[in-house]
């Protein structure tokens, strides 16, 4: 049965989600955020017509302004938050901190927030924490996986997953928004899975870096055995890392598939390689001008974390030289070559 559903931000893959959720026969809201006003004038002027993306939206889907947004959740079956990293607050005191409580929600917003204690919490934590000193019961529901929202608005085969607490809407998202070539898994395993969909972003970072630094020494040349190794690297330290925060196998592959397609075709590999090939940080950013580059949030977070658990004896660091390398090239906004002898090891 068709459902109603309202997509918060219409970025890349709000827009791919709205767009999903319309394929799959819904009736779908589209609401911008304050920044997506001219989006939202374009796409009500021009009849569906995203200026940023290449599919015109059919229809099933309407848009609305972010003033209007409780008029637009309304009678909703379940919400969609598509908001970048940099909007995580507004989302908890504009729209989660007033939404009425009964409209399930699900986040599609990648990220961690690190603790004193060393500990990270998704975005979902993080908001039902903060809800709850506010006296607000609710519990966030997330989407992740590999999925790059070109190809998903593509209608390529893409497999991600749900994650949250109740079964029954777990049951009824995945009915709702599956279609042909959008496959879902469902999981509990929230802390899990979106971890691994967030960390994904700090490691294909250091491994885009690869890409730029060994392609720069020599642009003729493919240079994939130093593309593997800093990937075996990557993937290493994410099992890891997943593993001593209980994560699920299901999850830890979920990010591990993430991670690939990360750097293979997403916008943290454009960061990643122009860092690789020397530029610095304010450099890299100006050629990427009006790119959302989250996997910068995450490095930073997740460094932090890691070195306050290292501190406290949790964890060796010297396990994890690769995110001790990509930290390192962002604080001193310069690349060197990486710490290859520090990936082997000796299993005898």
């Amino acid at each position: 049965m068709a459902k109603n559903i309202t997509v918060i931000g219409l970025g890349q893959m709000g827009s791919a989600l709205a767009l999903v959720a319309a394929k799959a026969g819904n009736k779908v809201t589209a609401v911008g955020t304050p920044q997506d006003k001219e989006i939202i004038d374009a796409c009500i002027s021009e009849g569906g017509r995203h200026p940023h993306i290449e599919q015109r939206f059919p229809d099933n889907v309407n848009f609305c302004y972010s003033e209007d947004w409780e008029a637009a959740c309304k009678g909703s079956d379940f919400v969609i938050g598509a908001i970048s990293s940099f909007g995580v607050d507004w989302f908890l005191e504009d729209i989660l901190a007033k939404m009425d409580t009964s409209i399930p929600v699900i986040s599609a917003a990648k990220g961690l927030v690190d603790q004193e204690d060393g500990s990270l919490i998704s975005y979902p934590e993080y908001w039902e924490q903060k809800l709850a000193l506010k006296g607000i019961r609710r519990d966030i529901y997330a989407i992740g996986g590999p999925g790059t929202a070109e190809e998903i608005r593509r209608g390529e085969h893409t497999h991600v997953a749900i994650c949250g607490p109740d079964k029954g809407l777990l049951v009824m998202m995945k009915s709702a928004l599956e279609t042909d070539t959008f496959h879902i898994s469902l999981t509990k395993d929230v802390h899990g899975l979106e971890s691994a969909v967030a960390i994904k972003n700090a490691y294909a970072l250091g491994v885009a870096m690869a890409i730029g630094y060994t392609g720069k020494l020599d642009p003729d040349k493919s240079h994939f055995n130093s593309q593997a190794a800093a990937f075996y690297q990557a993937a290493k330290e994410m099992v890891a890392y997943l593993k001593a925060e209980k994560a699920s196998e299901d999850s830890i592959m979920i990010g591990l598939g993430d991670l690939y397609v990360t750097v293979t075709g997403a916008r943290t590999r454009k960061i990643g390689v122009l860092l690789g090939e020397g530029k610095t940080y304010s450099e890299a950013t100006e050629i990427l001008s009006g790119m959302t580059l989250e996997s910068i949030v995450i490095i930073k977070r997740l460094a932090r974390a890691v070195k306050t658990k290292a501190a406290r004896g949790l964890v060796n660091l010297a396990d994890f030289p690769m995110l001790t390398f990509v930290d390192e090239v962002l604080e001193n906004d310069r690349i060197k070559d990486f710490p290859w002898k520090s990936f082997t090891f000796q299993d005898i």
